[in-house]
Formats: structure tokens, sequence, C-alpha cells
């Protein structure tokens, strides 16, 4: 897993940015009820995401909550008073506290969802929702000539599968109740880019060198592919 704490100077750069930003934080709020008061945003990172949250619909009290310390630092540079340092598995706050708990890109990070999905349902109030990305991974996946070389690699488990995010969710009470997308801007994948994720162990590791430079000699090396578009969930609590 990346170090968060040392990523937290780039990535913003490298996760496209404001415009990918205004995209998430509105296809979030889609699926937050218009009454709610309070919403936590769980893994917050920089809190630019967060931080759209708050300033797209001014009644809703937002805070961001992250384990790195790097990322909790810039996030509390754009929440004031309003971001903590603190791990999704085990949260400062109390049972009931929000009417919404949202985790952009958290999930398919983890060996285990499921204590992240209780401790967004203890979280929250009755009838207050978890809204999260599902299938991130497989999101990439854009039937480009990159996909059809590592088609062979791809693994279909994901814990943030969509199916396996109801079953954790129906585990804790929550119910599905709304789905909505964002496009990812600047995050087309390249054969390059690809090839070195590959030599790190980060993507299809069972792959190895033989796989990179198989990508990486793909026509427009440095060209990005079709950007993807990321599912969001949402979760009531009964």
């Amino acid at each position: 897993m990346l170090d968060y704490d040392k990523e937290a100077e780039r990535y913003d750069a490298t996760r496209g940015g404001e415009p990918r930003a205004v995209a998430a934080a509105a296809a979030v709020l889609a699926l937050v009820p218009d009454d709610a008061r309070d919403l936590l945003d769980v893994a917050c990172g920089t809190g630019i995401v967060t931080s759209r949250l708050a300033t797209a619909r001014p009644g809703l009290r937002v805070t961001g909550a992250d384990a790195a310390h790097g990322m909790a630092r810039r996030a509390a540079e754009r929440l004031p008073g309003a971001a903590v340092r603190a791990d999704a598995r085990r949260l400062p706050f109390s049972a009931g506290s929000f009417d919404a708990v949202c985790a952009v890109w958290l999930l398919h990070l983890l060996d285990d969802a499921r204590p992240v999905v209780a401790e967004a349902a203890r979280v929250l109030r009755p009838g207050g929702v978890f809204v999260t990305t599902v299938d991130k991974d497989a999101a990439h996946h854009v039937g480009s000539d990159i996909d059809a070389l590592t088609v062979r690699w791809y693994a279909g488990h994901a814990e943030d599968g969509s199916e396996r995010m109801t079953e954790y969710a129906a585990e804790h009470g929550l119910v599905p109740s709304g789905t909505a997308l964002f496009r990812g801007h600047g995050q087309g994948r390249t054969p390059r880019r690809v090839a070195e994720y590959i030599r790190s162990g980060r993507l299809y590791p069972a792959g190895g060198p033989r796989l990179a430079e198989r990508v990486e000699t793909l026509p427009g090396p440095d060209v990005p592919r079709r950007e993807p578009a990321f599912t969001l969930r949402a979760f009531r609590k009964h």
C-alpha cells in the first residue's frame, strides 16, 4: 500500500484535482438527503472533496477524518476546525452522531472492509445514509488495448465489490438506497504508467516483468486511454 503521508504532497495532482473533486462531491450529495445536518467524510485524504461537500451545501456540517498524518494536516488547512486524524475502523465519535457518512476510494484498499462498514453504521442516526465508492479497480477497465493485454491477470475478487458491500451493509442494518456515477479527470491509464505499477507489484503481480514489457510496447505509451467512471452506492440505516 502507498505511504499516504508521503503521497499527500502530490495526491491531488495525480487524482484528477479540482475537476474530479467537484464531480465526486456532486455525486455524493446526490445520494445524501436534503435534510441531512451532519456528514462525516472518512478517509478524506487532503480534504479536496470534503471541502467541496461543505461549500456545495452550506446547511450541511461536514467533518473530515483520515488516518494518515500528512493527509489529515492538508485536510485541516481546507477545513479549519473540522478535520481530525482518525482510523475509519475506530472512529472517535458517539453512536448516532451523523446523518451521512461517505467514503470515497477507501474500501478497495482494504483486506477487510467490514470494520469500516460497521463503524459507519454505528455513527449513523436512524434514517442516515452511508455512501461509498464500489468496484473501483474495475472502473479502470474501459475496454482499451491495455485491458486486452492484462485481462488474464485481472483478479475478479474485490473487497469493495458491489455485491460484497451489499452483504456487509445488510449485516449492520443498512439497505441499498441509490447509485450515482462520477467521471475521473486525468485518470485515464497510460501503458507506461501501468507498466510501472506492474513492476512495483501494485497491479497484476502475477504478470511480472514480462507483462510490464508487453504493456509498455503498446502504441502511444504516454497517451491516456479512456477516463474511468466511478460508482457510488448509498445504504440507508433502518
